[in-house]
């Protein structure tokens, strides 16, 4: 979300932040996005009986803005169907690994554990197979024979603040959009954001 913020400010983000929205009212972000003078609220799930009447709540705070894309950053809640089909091609997920490889959590350790040589991020957009939709761009690195868990989460985090602004501004444009199951690039330039690597 930082990062993002940080874009907008250096005027290189192609959509407009307008809402910071949080399900935990301890989310550090909250803070971070007010001091950036941006709308930060929180809708915590624990006041609603089911996941679906959580997300309608969500829904009407982004209608009532007008929202026209959700960049779901650290927000760790599995949609439903409902609210994935209600912003089919306009909600978009980062994600700590080389999608497919490593969905879910703790994806660092198990690259390591796994003896991954690359690791990195991938952007796609959300449907409603955990961080199994569409691919819209990666970012690898090399893994280091010193690298653990911690070292290597630092070094991707750093390679997800450059590449989520960038999709963020591929699906914004219409360079990147969701067809069916696929994520269709429009522009020649937008394939090179698809997969960079890092030494």
């Amino acid at each position: 979300m930082a990062a993002l913020l940080d874009a907008d400010r250096a005027g290189i983000l192609a959509a407009q932040p307008t809402l910071i929205l949080s399900n935990r009212p301890e989310a550090p972000g909250l803070a971070h996005a007010r001091a950036a003078g941006i709308e930060a609220i929180v809708i915590d799930h624990k006041a609603f009986a089911t996941r679906q009447a959580f997300e309608i709540a969500i829904d009407q705070e982004m209608q009532a803005r007008a929202i026209d894309l959700i960049a779901c950053a650290g927000f760790l809640r599995v949609l439903t169907p409902w609210f994935i089909a209600r912003w089919r091609g306009r909600l978009i997920n980062i994600h700590p690994s080389l999608l497919p490889l490593f969905p879910g959590l703790d994806t660092h350790q198990r690259a390591l554990a796994a003896g991954a040589r690359l690791h990195g991020c991938s952007t796609h957009f959300v449907t409603e197979g955990v961080d199994a939709g569409p691919l819209i761009a990666q970012a690898a690195l090399a893994v280091r024979p010193d690298d653990n868990p911690d070292t290597l989460a630092a070094r991707v985090l750093a390679l997800e603040h450059r590449l989520f602004p960038a999709s963020v501004n591929l699906v914004a444009t219409g360079m990147a959009r969701l067809a069916g199951e696929q994520c269709l690039l429009d522009a020649p330039s937008a394939a090179g954001a698809l997969f960079s690597v890092d030494v």
